[in-house]
């Protein structure tokens, strides 16, 4: 599915956080593929490689060191995004049988909410630029209402917080749409090969809720995030 933009015949500029491998470096693929500008980062040379040899414009960028993550706003001056993702994110099946480490809490916590969270300010501007799109990826283990287990306990943490992360920021940029997405259980090192999408389907799908999902609105708030499924469906509950 291609968006208005392909339709006229204009390429999106786009930006991907977390692209080395799985989930992230399919929408490079899918993105390049339709004709787009990829901008995409990677934390090793072997990973910027791999990006510039398909054809996109690769940033070095770790997002668990804050460091490496502070000079983001200025490496992306003057562009206008028309789509980013934050994909940038890390697993753990421990349970709340056993605490857990000062270590592993950490890791996941920085992975996936604080690097999140030092992204949006300093990207969510160049979104406005363009009254784009900025997806970040959740889970359905965020979702509380729809919580079975504690199998990945400081995953369920992380993803919800995440959520409130964004549904909080969205006031703070009310010209640039932002959407939390589910991708699904997907066949990347993370989702494990038993998992019943592949990356291409799950890209895919993204990328059609995103384009169906764009909006000429301005002034978005809290209630206009949306948090849903790869295919689009919204959960039913937060």
């Amino acid at each position: 599915m291609h968006s208005e933009s392909h339709k006229l015949g204009v390429s999106m500029t786009i930006f991907v956080i977390g692209a080395s491998r799985g989930i992230g470096l399919e929408l490079v693929q899918q993105y390049l593929d339709a004709g787009d500008r990829v901008i995409a980062t990677a934390r090793d040379e072997a990973g910027l490689t791999r990006l510039r040899d398909m054809g996109a414009q690769a940033m070095k960028l770790d997002v668990a060191n804050p460091a490496s993550i502070s000079g983001l706003s200025w490496q992306l001056d003057g562009e206008k995004l028309d789509v980013a993702y934050y994909v940038a994110g890390v697993f753990s099946e421990d349970d709340a049988k056993s605490p857990p480490t000062v270590q592993a809490f950490d890791s996941m916590m920085h992975t996936n909410v604080l690097g999140a969270m030092q992204a949006l300010p300093q990207v969510a501007p160049w979104v406005e630029e363009a009254q784009g799109q900025f997806v970040f990826l959740t889970s359905d283990f965020a979702q509380i209402g729809g919580v079975e287990s504690s199998r990945g306990w400081v995953y369920h943490v992380s993803k919800a917080a995440l959520n409130m992360a964004v549904v909080a920021a969205q006031p703070d940029y009310p010209n640039a749409q932002l959407l939390l997405i589910h991708p699904g259980w997907v066949r990347t090192d993370m989702g494990t090969s038993a998992a019943p999408l592949s990356p291409e389907e799950s890209v895919a799908a993204i990328r059609a809720t995103v384009a169906a999902r764009k909006t000429s609105a301005t002034g978005l708030g809290c209630s206009d995030v949306p948090y849903l499924r790869w295919d689009g469906a919204p959960f039913s509950s937060w």
